[in-house]
């Protein structure tokens, strides 16, 4: 006879229970054909592995829970140890369970290759194999600017594989983009000195390479060498001015990496802010599936990360919020320091900063970090759960959400959004200006005409039609959006308002309103909607206000109308570019004379923005 889950695991811990040691070590759960699912370390295993099947558990650790049929323990001498063993089964045995980030990288590295004669070119790919990487970077053309830089600046060779010998240089020698080792032109110590200029640049270890440029520069004048002094000028000028292009931060020459990271469910968001010599110079960003227990999620990732990577900068700040959690113990950040700088050879401080500058940056990492998680689409499961939670017929795949702006019923607006997998699509987002108020502060009447004017459309088009509506507000302007629905025959597609003040959701088939738990993803996907409806809403209001003030300030200069102060804002924008026109300009614009365009810029100077 099958035995039920529950007994299955109570057998499985009871064999372990003979067994399990106090000690530090490391854990391979197993399915019942042997294959390893997830590599874990413990400073105890016997009241880690314990906790496994002990209370509630999160949906990430039921799902390996419920496929694991064997553990098997290894003990080690210290929790260190086990720090280092773990990481190589990772390594060795990739396991399904453990975090992988090999897709994770969305922004280009520069590769220098570990050959003998090295070569240089951006690549997506990590291979550990003598390699260096430099990035990635934090704008997209800026990866070519340094690539072309070398080009001009230390070109080397870009034929791929082993070096060959040739009797003649190929074209990119006659262009200046290679030095020829291959025909003997460069000697390899000369080559290597190229290579060691290119990765100084790259490092952002500049200061020593511009004066070295520099001292060269003036023995070259010296020697009335004034072709190659204007050279070295050149690239000298060069450097300063890729310089000038990176965001320049009060580090000083600190080399830091700042780290955040975000879970929901299973799957955690990652994000590393890289600080060179002082400067931003690079972001990754990281989306990956995390079945690790929340304390060992920022040790997971780190080994992860800079596993086989060099040149580790002296410290690395975790952000103290979400997933990064401080350490419960003193200890905690000293191992991972301890296990970072095995890795470097170099030694590795780790910091959990909760003030100041570093502090900030990290906040950045944390803020990019549940960006990306947001931007990923709903987590696996998300969208079944609200389906269940709303009493729904499918999950809600595409959500459309309404709200209502207006200052006093001045200019009511309105605003559509769109998410899809619980992603927003901006592409479908819409703003209506309502008609029907003639001044009058009626919410519910904007919403039964945005409504109708959307549907209507939909219908006469063949539009897809949203699997829920979602309303900022409540009873009332739910009952007024099914009305038009239902004159439409489209009574059949979802309807729901979620109101500010307790986060209550109100649903046409229930008397009393839906109260979702106050940390629930499913509440969090629909104030998501809620909000950015609200923000399309209220901005777009902003703008028209705005324009509505400008177009009142211009039409109080005599000699302009609604037309030309309408021509005026659709060609400048704003008073402060009308001003900077000449009169000449505005003239031939609104084909009056040039006196009468001297005289309309002293009024326009007049005014305020």
């Amino acid at each position: 006879m099958n035995m039920n889950p529950v007994e299955s695991k109570n057998k499985l811990l009871s064999r372990l229970s003979a067994s399990l040691s106090d000690s530090p070590g490391v854990y391979l759960m197993k399915n019942e054909r042997g294959d390893i699912l997830y590599v874990g370390k413990a400073k105890n295993l016997k009241k880690r592995l314990r906790s496994y099947f002990t209370g509630v558990k999160d949906i990430k650790t039921r799902q390996v829970l419920s496929k694991t049929e064997e553990i098997e323990t290894f003990v080690t001498g210290s929790e260190a140890e086990a720090f280092l063993l773990e990481n190589n089964l990772i390594k060795h045995w990739k396991p399904k369970y453990n975090i992988n980030l090999k897709d994770g990288k969305t922004y280009p590295v520069i590769r220098l290759t570990g050959e003998t004669y090295p070569r240089l070119y951006r690549t997506r790919r990590i291979v550990f194999d003598g390699s260096k990487y430099f990035g990635p970077f934090p704008k997209a053309g800026l990866i070519d600017v340094y690539l072309d830089l070398v080009d001009k600046l230390f070109p080397l060779r870009k034929c791929k594989g082993p070096l060959r010998e040739r009797a003649h240089p190929c074209l990119n020698y006659h262009i200046g983009r290679c030095s020829a080792p291959c025909c003997g032109i460069i000697s390899r110590e000369e080559y290597l000195e190229r290579v060691e200029k290119v990765r100084r640049l790259l490092s952002g270890r500049t200061g020593e390479l511009l004066r070295e440029l520099g001292a060269r520069m003036d023995q070259s004048a010296a020697a009335q060498e004034y072709e190659k002094a204007g050279s070295l000028r050149d690239q000298i000028r060069a450097i300063q001015e890729l310089e000038a292009e990176q965001k320049v931060v009060d580090f000083r020459d600190e080399a830091a990496d700042y780290i955040g990271l975000a879970t929901e469910q299973q799957r955690t968001g990652a994000a590393v802010l890289q600080v060179r010599a002082g400067r931003l110079v690079g972001r990754e960003l990281f989306l990956f599936e995390d079945y690790a227990p929340e304390q060992d999620s920022a040790a997971h990732f780190l080994s992860q990360y800079y596993s086989g990577r060099e040149n580790l900068p002296g410290t690395v700040y975790l952000s103290p919020s979400g997933a990064v959690s401080p350490p419960g113990e003193p200890s905690s950040s000293d191992l991972l320091a301890g296990f970072l700088s095995t890795l470097s050879g170099t030694r590795v401080r780790v910091r959990f900063p909760r003030k100041g500058k570093h502090a900030q940056l990290a906040r950045m990492a944390a803020e990019a970090a549940d960006r990306k998680l947001a931007g990923a689409g709903a987590p696996a499961g998300l969208l079944e759960a609200l389906q269940r939670a709303l009493g729904l017929k499918a999950p809600p795949r595409r959500i459309e959400g309404f709200d209502i702006a207006h200052l006093g019923g001045e200019q009511t607006v309105a605003s559509l959004v769109c998410f899809e997998d619980g992603c927003p699509r901006k592409s479908e987002y819409r703003h209506y200006t309502v008609k029907t108020l003639n001044g009058a502060i009626d919410d519910f009447e904007a919403i039964r005409e945005v409504v109708a004017r959307r549907y209507t459309r939909l219908a006469n088009e063949g539009g897809k039609l949203p699997d829920l509506i979602l309303i900022d507000g409540g009873r009332g302007q739910v009952s007024s959006a099914l009305s038009i629905l239902r004159a439409l025959g489209l009574e059949k597609v979802p309807v729901a308002g979620l109101a500010k003040r307790n986060e209550e959701v109100f649903l046409p088939q229930r008397r009393e309103p839906l109260l979702l738990p106050e940390a629930s993803p499913e509440l969090r996907l629909l104030q998501a909607v809620r909000n950015e409806a609200h923000r399309f809403a209220t901005s777009f209001h902003k703008r028209l206000r705005d324009k509505r003030v400008r177009s009142s300030l211009l039409e109080s200069i005599r000699g302009i109308g609604p037309k030309r102060s309408r021509l005026l804002l659709e060609r400048y924008g704003s008073i402060q570019e009308m001003r900077a026109r000449s009169p000449e300009e505005l003239s031939e614009a609104l084909r009056i004379s040039p006196e009468q365009a001297s005289d309309l810029l002293v009024r326009l100077g007049q005014l305020g923005e």
